[in-house]
């Protein structure tokens, strides 16, 4: 049994200690934000965060998430009240398949809750483990700089 804290409540999985966080998160939370890519820490369709730290879940056994804190792209909103980071994506249109956004978004949430004003470089080089084929790196980039915006309080 594994206790830890998701997006802020706590839980309790049986897995057993050596399953992938990602499959804890899908198969037995039921929380599918998180996508499988490529299953070997590659692609990075799978991130969350691990005490603030982006990680790849597929390779995370759940054993090591005793007692920590676990984020996940569902903890930043809801459809019907999207947080900053969501809100900007949808705005500047930064999804196209969809695939890769929640691991490039909750790599994003990383960086913004360290950088009050990250620019284009800082945001490429935080989203770089993270694949997108789509070709809407330049939308992404300008959906991080709007949601930092949002989040100092500012307008788009």
């Amino acid at each position: 049994m594994t206790e830890f804290r998701l997006n802020g409540q706590s839980k309790r999985v049986e897995s057993e200690p050596d399953t992938p966080l990602l499959y804890v998160l899908r198969d037995e939370l039921q929380l599918n934000g998180a996508k499988y890519g490529c299953g070997l820490g590659q692609c990075g369709a799978c991130t969350v965060l691990l005490d603030g730290k982006p990680v790849f879940s597929c390779v995370v056994p759940v054993s090591v998430i005793e007692n920590r804190e676990v984020s996940t792209i569902e903890g930043l909103g809801t459809a019907a009240q999207p947080g900053p980071l969501q809100r900007a994506f949808i705005e500047e249109q930064a999804a196209q398949c969809g695939y890769c956004i929640p691991g490039m978004m909750m790599r994003a949430q990383a960086l913004l809750a360290t950088t009050r004003d990250p620019t284009a470089e800082q945001i490429r080089r935080q989203l770089q483990p993270n694949l997108c084929r789509c070709g809407t790196q330049n939308r992404i980039v300008k959906a991080v700089q709007r949601a930092a915006r949002y989040m100092k309080g500012g307008a788009a």
